[in-house]
């Protein structure tokens, strides 16, 4: 048992739960701009993107299907694995994909950014607000959370 009085499977079941929860949040998110990167390519604009636009383009485009992925794979998981008493591994592994899914979707998310800044102000603005995208993005999904779980770690210990 511990501090919730629950034994290993029910954590395990909480734990599923919770992470079905943030995949709710950030699937929206993919799905939004998916749906905003297939729209561009049939813009009267989009023929007269440049070889690094496009190239921009095509890299975000793939890093967003890589995220939508990601984070449907647990589904996937859950249903070949929830009869086997895998809970505890259906965790594990859903858990990662969901981290590798919020890392494809910090590099999609930046791609998007430095490609309509690209188009609209140009190159230089761009990278700028690339650059600034993905500091911003993973600073508060990964630098934050490293912080706040080394706080935790330090206060427990």
């Amino acid at each position: 048992m511990n501090e919730r009085n629950e034994t290993p499977l029910e954590r395990a079941d909480r734990n599923f739960g919770e992470l079905l929860q943030e995949l709710r949040v950030t699937q929206t998110g993919v799905q939004f701009l998916f749906a905003f990167l297939l729209t561009l390519a049939f813009t009267p604009r989009f023929p007269s993107l440049d070889t690094v636009q496009r190239a921009t383009y095509v890299t975000t485009l793939l890093l967003t299907v890589i995220a939508a992925a990601l984070f449907t794979a647990p589904a996937a998981v859950h249903r070949m694995l929830f009869q086997l008493g895998a809970k505890r591994l259906i965790v594990r592994v859903s858990s990662r994909l969901a981290a590798y899914g919020m890392a494809a979707l910090v590099l999609a998310l930046t791609g998007s950014v430095l490609l309509v800044v690209d188009v609209t102000v140009g190159r230089g603005g761009g990278i700028a607000a690339g650059a600034g995208a993905f500091c911003v993005l993973t600073g508060l999904w990964g630098l934050l959370p490293w912080l706040l779980r080394r706080a935790v770690s330090r206060r427990d210990d």
